[in-house]
């Protein structure tokens, strides 16, 4: 049996509900946010945020990442966010939190791994990245490698199989 892990994107739902009901309360307890209207909100794999100012919106999206970081969640999930004016006095932000690594990124992912050693086996495996080498020290060479890329998505590093 040889060493393996997966590398995968994937975020603790209870600690994001957790991260946006503290932004929430930090939110309503603010004098800076007195009168602006400004909330969040959840569902399943959107994060909605409402103020009536732009300034406020970026105040908002600061303490939600704050939270989330605290909660040792990335706020690179909070990719995409698409901005409308829902009103004159209001501006939504809806973020779609992300999950699982693309086949274009798994691929990427593969292949910088090959370039880097060409003793390891690097798999795509569905929305997972599955690393085989001979060696442990191989595969903790390959974690290090991939935490210093500058990917736009968060990467777990589970199932190490020794």
């Amino acid at each position: 049996m040889m060493p393996s892990f997966d590398i995968e994107s994937s975020y603790n739902q209870q600690e994001v509900i957790n991260a946006v009901s503290q932004a929430e309360k930090e939110i309503t307890t603010r004098y800076d946010f007195k009168s602006t209207q400004t909330s969040l909100a959840i569902s399943e794999d959107k994060i909605y945020m409402i103020s009536s100012t732009e300034e406020r919106l970026k105040a908002a999206n600061q303490v939600l990442v704050e939270k989330l970081v605290k909660r040792k969640v990335s706020p690179k999930i909070l990719s995409n966010h698409i901005d409308s004016k829902e009103s004159k006095n209001q501006i939504k932000r809806t973020y779609t939190l992300v999950s699982g690594i693309s086949q274009d990124n798994a691929k990427n992912l593969v292949k910088e791994v090959k370039k880097y050693n060409k003793k390891v086996q690097a798999a795509i495996q569905g929305p997972t990245v599955r690393i085989t080498g001979k060696k442990r020290d191989e595969l903790q060479d390959i974690i290090s490698l991939i935490k210093n890329m500058k990917l736009d998505y968060p990467v777990n590093f589970t199932n190490f199989k020794d």
